[in-house]
């Protein structure tokens, strides 16, 4: 028995717009602005006492979201997120007993790695789509050619430290099924309620191509 195929949730947006909210209060219109944008796939953090709270709301106000969370990093946080409703989950980094978890939960899992020892051990779990975090400072376009050739069937998430400077390099790798960040909605934005501004970035986003 395999785990979920994140790859028919992660097709509908090359970037998927990873969050740290603050205020349930700026959930709502911030995935209006994103799926405006063209961005329907969002990853929010469990970073913040508002994460679970505003995935909820991202839910309920804008249906044609697809709402995962992120930073998944204790085996409790999978039964939290699915009662929050989210879509999809995603980690930092994947400890074995994460893992094991993770291969068992009823939604797609992006488990997180950083080196091709990690990588495998998931391939191995039956995963077909692992995150790489922090993607620029573990080796970015340069390890992704590289793993390539031994690891043919894996499929890469890249985050961490991807902007629209490097994520069309990230894009261009055959081995990449999407890149995530936070660029397209920036904290001075967010913080100023400056949702137009977030939409004509994802907007500029959406336009790249795997």
């Amino acid at each position: 028995m395999f785990p979920p195929d994140p790859r028919p949730l992660l097709a509908h947006a090359a970037v998927v717009p990873v969050l740290t909210v603050e205020r349930v209060e700026d959930a709502a219109p911030l995935a209006r602005a994103l799926v405006a944008g063209g961005l329907p796939v969002i990853e929010v953090t469990l970073r913040t006492e508002a994460a679970l709270d505003a995935v909820r709301a991202m839910i309920d106000a804008v249906p044609d979201a697809v709402v995962g969370i992120g930073t998944v990093t204790k085996i409790p946080d999978i039964r939290l997120a699915l009662a929050a409703g989210a879509k999809f989950l995603a980690t930092p980094g994947t400890p074995p007993s994460l893992a094991a978890a993770l291969a068992k939960a009823p939604i797609p899992a992006v488990p997180s790695c950083a080196t091709v020892s990690e990588a495998m051990a998931l391939a191995d779990l039956g995963f077909s789509v692992v995150k790489f975090f922090p993607a620029e400072s573990c080796g970015g376009v340069g390890f992704l050619k590289a793993v390539a050739a031994p690891l043919p069937e894996l499929r890469f998430f890249p985050s961490g430290g991807i902007d629209a400077s490097n994520a069309q390099a990230y894009l261009a790798l055959p081995n990449v099924i999407a890149v995530g960040g936070s660029w397209v909605a920036p904290k001075a934005a967010l913080a100023a309620r400056d949702f137009a501004k977030i939409t004509a970035l994802a907007r500029a986003a959406s336009a790249f191509r795997r």
